[in-house]
């Protein structure tokens, strides 16, 4: 629907809003892909840090009665090693310049690479996003890449490291499609105002 690289080109859509955040190269393109039924509504790309613009798409979900909307937000990725100071700086700016200009977000998906620890960086996101009184979701990816039982141990550990519960913690494989139902039900408690509460509480 829309992409910007300033703050100033955006004037807001009368919906609510979900954005995703993590770092450059935690597969936020095919995590919005296995949202979208893997229409392959976002580019994906094997260089991280390719996202440096702010995106909206729209997500409709249609019943008998109803018509449901709401608007997904990618926001760019952030830790790119390879990202000189400025661009870094640049990102930063776009993502700060959305969170404090939006009126209608709901919550934001912070996405983890389930392979790793959080970063330094992903912490210091979820207190950002906490200190704003932001509801946040963490959702770990790449569940395809490890063992059920490592899975398990890495989910504890995650949830221990962002002080929320292990039921907070949201797994996802794009590549083998799992995770995409629980996730579509906990962004319609947002967008439908069901759940409010910030996770990191």
């Amino acid at each position: 629907m829309l992409s910007y690289a300033d703050a100033s080109g955006y004037a807001g859509f009368n919906m609510p809003e979900i954005a995703i955040v993590g770092r450059s190269n935690v597969g936020k393109s095919s995590f919005i892909n296995l949202l979208a039924d893997n229409k392959k509504l976002a580019k994906t790309s094997s260089t991280p840090g390719r996202t440096r613009l702010v995106n909206f798409f729209e997500f409709v979900a249609k019943d008998q009665n109803d018509e449901k909307k709401f608007m997904l937000v990618d926001l760019p990725g952030y830790g790119f090693a390879k990202a000189g100071h400025a661009e870094q700086n640049r990102w930063k700016d776009m993502i700060e310049g959305y969170l404090n200009k939006t009126t209608n977000l709901k919550a934001v998906i912070l996405l983890v690479d389930i392979r790793h620890e959080p970063t330094i960086q992903d912490l210091q996101m979820f207190d950002y996003l906490f200190r704003c009184n932001i509801a946040t979701t963490i959702v770990a990816t790449k569940l395809d890449k490890v063992s059920r039982a490592e899975a398990a141990r890495n989910k504890v550990s995650i949830a221990a490291k962002f002080k929320v519960g292990i039921d907070n913690v949201f797994l996802t494989s794009s590549e083998k499609k799992i995770g995409k139902e629980p996730l579509i039900d906990r962004i319609w408690q947002f967008v439908e105002g069901n759940d409010n509460e910030n996770l990191g509480d």
